[in-house]
């Protein structure tokens, strides 16, 4: 009866990595992104080439390749950026990392800088996911498709399990 007066929990938001139109991830053509072998996440096609940091948060691995990053929010959030569909061939050509393993970033941090016109030239697919690692530590992963984002616009948010769910009962 009183539902009006219930605060509408939004959830833990994380950032776009990239400018570009955010799509269902079940838009990629690669099972491991678009079967959410990896976990819940979103994926953008990039309008440029300059890959942020979608939260406040460590890089816990700069592929040696550059076409992809993982990182852990503050929050504990297990994120995986991945640059284009098969990328790792390039070996690391066309992609230019600005932070490295280790790394304290803050949301809106350059992290790659990539030339999408010579990944696409070159045959490439540069879809970028966005994959929530640790999908199951949280009750909901939602994307936030259909539009096109900026940098740091919200692409997944997310809530905590309840309390209850993650206790052990000894």
């Amino acid at each position: 009866m009183f539902d009006f007066l219930k605060k509408k929990d939004k959830g833990i938001e994380i950032g776009a990595p990239v400018k570009g139109k955010a799509v269902p991830i079940s838009q990629v053509s690669d099972p491991t992104f678009g079967e959410e072998i990896l976990g819940k996440g979103v994926a953008i096609q990039p309008a440029d080439g300059k890959i942020y940091a979608p939260a406040d948060g460590t890089i816990e691995m700069l592929f040696d390749t550059k076409h992809a990053v993982s990182m852990t929010t503050t929050e504990g959030v297990e994120l995986l950026v991945h640059i284009g569909l098969d990328t790792v061939a390039l070996k690391g050509e066309h992609f230019t990392a600005h932070k490295g393993n280790g790394d304290a970033v803050k949301k809106g941090d350059l992290l790659i800088s990539v030339d999408l016109e010579a990944v696409k030239a070159a045959g490439y697919d540069v879809i970028t996911p966005m994959v929530v690692c640790n999908t199951s530590d949280y009750q909901t992963v939602e994307a936030v498709t259909g539009s096109d984002v900026n940098p740091g616009d919200t692409a997944v948010s997310y809530t905590h399990l309840r309390a209850h769910e993650t206790s052990l009962h000894l």
